[in-house]
């Protein structure tokens, strides 16, 4: 197949892309600049081709004979403080795609050339909304209805930018995604990053410990199921609709920092105030790290996906060992 990856020089996007292109696929990665989405010396390359994210004429040309376009791009929730700023550019980094896929799907189709037969649309689990006490907190499958917050809600405009393309025949999948834990590629080394690249630095330095109380739930996945996830659900034409890729295996804050401890052989001492963390970061602390979610990954499972990582103590071994 003939992929569209819009995002495909981060996090995610990049090993997703050598994934496709291992797995014998043509993959175009966008960026606002042409570059390569992969560091040279990684074997084949996706076709790096400009898109400035906002531009629907750009992004029709840009679809013909794509057969999935997958859409990772939006503002990083976790790269500074929320201020009012940060929160309308969060948002609107996601809207404006959203936008711009519903205009070049729909000139497309009224011009009578091909459409993509599938849209897979990232969004998080946050859009359930947040719990601080993982007792409290419950299962969160895909038919719990969204939540409140700064997260649930720009989950759900996120997902709702592109809905309009279902109305044209487009088969759509949201991926409701859960903290992701890897080594980034694009990083000298491989490097840690994602989440834990902001939890590793003090257990290096034997000052780790849980953030806040430590009750609070967290959901995970392994950095290599989420690829292998987003991969199963765009060769598998028979699903759509929302899916949580989450470990099937949630955790309390505290649970993990003791896994994250034992995998590095360093102690686990005592929790960083929640205080603190609030003076720091504001509403970001409260939702993005005082509290979360217990997000469980029932249709993937259902559709018979096995995870590689269903366990935390494995998924932090593999990591970080």
């Amino acid at each position: 197949m003939r992929f569209l990856l819009l995002g495909g020089s981060g996090f995610i996007g990049a090993p997703l892309a050598e994934a496709l292109l291992r797995q014998g696929h043509e993959v175009m990665a966008t960026s606002r600049t042409v570059r390569p989405a992969l560091p040279q010396g990684r074997g084949p390359m996706p076709v790096s081709v400009r898109w400035d994210g906002r531009s629907p004429e750009m992004l029709m040309g840009l679809l013909a004979s794509v057969d999935v376009v997958i859409n990772l791009l939006g503002e990083n929730i976790g790269a500074r403080r929320w201020s009012a700023a940060q929160k309308a550019r969060i948002r609107d980094s996601r809207l404006d795609v959203g936008a711009a896929l519903n205009a070049a799907f729909l000139r497309r189709r009224e011009s009578g050339t091909s459409l993509p037969h599938t849209l897979i649309q990232a969004s998080a689990c946050g859009y359930y909304g947040v719990w601080r006490d993982m007792d409290d907190a419950p299962e969160c499958s895909e038919d719990r209805p969204v939540g409140n917050g700064f997260l649930a809600e720009t989950a759900a405009l996120w997902e709702a930018s592109t809905g309009a393309v279902e109305a044209l025949g487009v088969r759509r999948c949201l991926l409701r995604t859960a903290p992701v834990l890897g080594r980034d590629v694009l990083q000298k080394g491989g490097a840690v990053g994602g989440f834990l690249a902001r939890m590793l630095p003090p257990f290096r330095y034997f000052l780790g410990g849980p953030l806040g109380s430590g009750r609070q739930p967290l959901s995970w996945i392994h950095l290599e199921d989420e690829v292998a996830a987003i991969c199963f659900l765009a060769a598998r034409r028979d699903l759509s609709g929302a899916f949580n890729l989450a470990a099937p295996g949630p955790v309390s804050m505290g649970a993990f920092a003791a896994a994250l401890g034992k995998a590095l052989h360093r102690p686990v001492l005592l929790p960083v105030p929640a205080p603190l963390l609030r003076l720091a970061l504001g509403d970001m602390a409260e939702e993005l790290i005082l509290s979360g979610q217990r997000a469980v990954p029932t249709r993937l499972a259902e559709a018979g996906f096995v995870f590689r990582y269903p366990e935390l103590t494995a998924a932090l071994a593999d990591i970080v060992s």
